[in-house]
């Protein structure tokens, strides 16, 4: 049985189990036992109905939090000619072509929050697939990270883009914000990305598509959210 700190079984009184609560009680009570010394991130994790098993009942996207998420994303841009030096002016943080891809699989460098690359560039990147892909790194045309579009990708990623993607268990999990938001900013990043995720809901999906909606901060324990389908 694991076993829990005396800060999280504090936290753990001020929910009431196996209780729903509506959004805004449930962010601030993410925020109330968000303890910790830091700024803890409140995360997001929806349990939806569909089967990950099947190619056509993936859920996979991103999408730009109006609040940001509180971290500026370190982003490597892999790319060349006019798209890299237009990477460059749109801030990337790194920018090379076959190098970097050459720094990650020599090197094992990963140092970066995410990659971006331009389509004619796919078959250079696709080299290191094994060692980005397992840590939610590689590029993608779905999530935006592969585009012509680079400037825009960057400005994305730095303005507080999110991407998400079903586990094997069927659960979408994500930051959407810091404890220091507080709930007015926490609830808009809320709305923003629960509506991204019923839009992506695929239509290969029957049955109830959002099963439960679950907030808690990094440290902290979990909050049941009330979910109303709009």
């Amino acid at each position: 049985m694991k076993k829990y700190g005396k800060n999280y079984r504090n936290a753990s009184e001020k929910i009431e189990a196996g209780k729903l609560y509506e959004v805004a009680d449930a962010l601030a009570l993410a925020i109330d036992t968000a303890t910790a010394k830091f700024d803890e991130t409140i995360e997001i994790h929806i349990r939806l109905g569909v089967d990950p098993r099947s190619a056509d009942q993936q859920v996979r996207g991103s999408v730009v939090l109006p609040n940001g998420t509180g971290k500026t994303a370190k982003v490597v841009v892999i790319a060349k000619g006019d798209k890299a030096d237009a990477a460059k002016a749109a801030g990337a943080d790194v920018v090379g072509a076959e190098e970097i891809v050459d720094k990650i699989m020599k090197e094992n460098w990963l140092d970066f929050d995410v990659c971006i690359t331009t389509p004619d560039m796919m078959g250079v990147v696709g080299r290191c697939a094994r060692v980005l892909g397992p840590r939610g790194l590689m590029p993608n045309p779905k999530s935006g990270t592969v585009t012509m579009d680079v400037e825009k990708a960057i400005k994305d990623v730095k303005a507080g883009k999110v991407e998400y993607r079903v586990d094997k268990f069927g659960i979408v999990h994500a930051a959407i914000g810091k404890k220091c938001f507080g709930v007015e900013k926490l609830m808009e990043n809320y709305d923003t990305f629960v509506d991204a995720i019923v839009k992506a809901k695929p239509q290969a999906a029957k049955g109830t598509y959002i099963k439960s909606v679950n907030l808690a901060s990094t440290m902290g324990p979990g909050v049941k959210v009330m979910y109303r389908a709009k």
